[in-house]
């Protein structure tokens, strides 16, 4: 009798959380329509977020949605998070409920189960940053294979070849910054390792574009315009930039929306790191091109001639839209 009793109630308990999701499409997260979105023809298409992980709050699950919606129009290959993947801390483990509660139950459209690559940022390195390396042995879509990587793009189409490198920055800032080594986060001698590796990949490269994904960006119009840490890291990449051709920075850690072009340098810079909370930002003096203070995420349709960035907001609202020509 009371096994019987046991499963009525298990399978009432089912019942009551099924009939609460209608609720969640409710509020107002189901994406709906990006008015006035394009799409370029024979282009690479992806998704770019930063700076999210806040178990769904702070406008982070009307993002995702609108992320759905583009990621669908589009037909997205895969979704770039430019890190702080995981607040406040990152996540302990594999097993961390950061998984579920930031990632696999906010990004549930089906257009963003596509392979995601991310970088770390620093609050992922607050806890356990190999946990979201590791992470890409359980997950069909999360990449993550190392702390830093590389992916290239229609390796075979010389028009519109592309090489992603994905970045580790935060150990770059705490060694500029004079910060201790220790054994595991910021081992003695890995900065110097991932500039030869970062130096490597792109002088060896012959794609038509370079792209270069990492958390900390080089230039900012929002609050860390006038950081030393912002000065180092531009002192420390943009040399290296500017010698090998990248032709766009795609950062994040600023929470907004910006896209920069300084002048005297080819690299365009891109911001994307408001895909939960906004802060106040400004166009930048050296090259400003657009900033917007709002929770939204942007595209990117690499084509043979031209990238087309879409800055949309978390409303489905296109705010701006950038070539980049070549």
């Amino acid at each position: 009798m009371k096994k019987i009793i046991l499963v009525i109630s298990l399978i009432a308990l089912n019942f009551a959380i099924l009939a609460q999701a209608p609720l969640v499409e409710n509020l107002g997260y189901k994406g709906g329509t990006i008015k006035g979105i394009k799409k370029l023809p024979n282009a690479t298409h992806f998704i770019a977020m930063g700076d999210w992980g806040r178990n769904g709050e702070n406008y982070q699950r009307e993002v995702a949605a609108g992320m759905g919606s583009a990621a669908r129009d589009l037909d997205a290959s895969f979704v770039v998070a430019t890190g702080d993947n995981f607040y406040p801390y990152g996540v302990a483990s594999t097993r961390d409920y950061h998984w579920i509660s930031s990632f696999e139950t906010i990004y549930t459209a089906q257009s963003l189960h596509v392979k995601w690559y991310p970088v770390l940022g620093n609050h992922d390195y607050a806890s356990n940053p190999d946990a979201e390396v590791e992470y890409t042995k359980i997950s069909s879509r999360w990449t993550m294979p190392s702390r830093y990587y590389s992916k290239s793009f229609n390796e075979n189409d010389t028009s519109r070849s592309l090489l992603m490198l994905f970045i580790d920055t935060d150990p770059i800032e705490k060694e500029l910054n004079g910060q201790k080594h220790d054994s595991i986060k910021y081992v003695a001698g890995a900065v110097d390792k991932q500039k030869q590796w970062i130096e490597s990949q792109l002088a060896n490269s012959k794609a038509k574009w370079k792209i270069v994904v990492g958390h900390h960006p080089l230039y900012t119009g929002g609050w860390r315009k006038n950081s030393p840490n912002t000065l180092k890291m531009k002192n420390f990449l943009e040399p290296i930039f500017d010698k090998y051709g990248v032709d766009v920075y795609l950062a994040g850690h600023e929470h907004h929306l910006e896209h920069t072009k300084p002048m005297n340098h080819r690299t365009h810079h891109v911001i994307s790191g408001a895909a939960s909370e906004a802060r106040p930002t400004a166009l930048h003096p050296e090259g400003g091109i657009f900033a917007a203070a709002t929770q939204g995420f942007a595209t990117f349709s690499v084509a043979n001639n031209q990238i087309l960035i879409q800055f949309i907001e978390y409303t489905n609202k296109i705010l701006h839209e950038s070539i980049i020509r070549k």
